[in-house]
């Protein structure tokens, strides 16, 4: 089965400690993502660690619907790796992350995203995947690269 989601990487010249400190700020995202337009820590949640909860304000492809988004940190690891799923606790839909890796005098940054390879989703992505793996790849993209800019300015 393909694999149902996607991925892109960036460097950027700063440090991996100044990157995490950015890419697991949920409540800058709305800053530098074409999509996820605000995002805030909910269930009393104040920052990244496994278990946290926060919700991310989307506008689907920039234009809308516009809806909120429960999301859940599966996997943190300061400086390498910060990871959610979203959906409630009892159905994932999708998983959004990022990787760092130092690279020279700065971070290989990667921002992913994986679909739940639940029947309902891989019907999803076999009609509209391709279109929507486009647009997430630029969705990315777009936020890497803004987040590269206050890095580096």
């Amino acid at each position: 089965m393909a694999e149902l989601g996607g991925e892109v990487s960036l460097h950027v010249d700063a440090p991996p400690e100044q990157v995490w400190a950015l890419v697991s700020d949920v409540t800058r995202i709305g800053e530098f993502s074409p999509e996820t337009v605000a995002g805030r820590w909910t269930g009393g949640s104040t920052g990244p660690e496994v278990g946290a909860t926060f919700a991310g304000k989307v506008v689907r492809n920039g234009v809308g619907p516009t809806y909120w988004s429960a999301c859940r940190v599966t996997r943190c690891e300061p400086e390498r790796l910060f990871e959610f799923s979203v959906g409630t606790k009892k159905v994932v839909v999708n998983n959004w992350g990022y990787r760092l890796r130092p690279s020279g005098e700065g971070t290989e940054v990667t921002e992913y995203f994986r679909l739940e390879p639940i029947l309902p989703l891989r019907l999803y992505w076999a009609v509209l995947g391709r279109a929507r793996g486009r647009t997430n790849e630029q969705g990315m993209r777009t936020t890497l690269q803004r987040m590269k800019a206050v890095l580096e300015g």
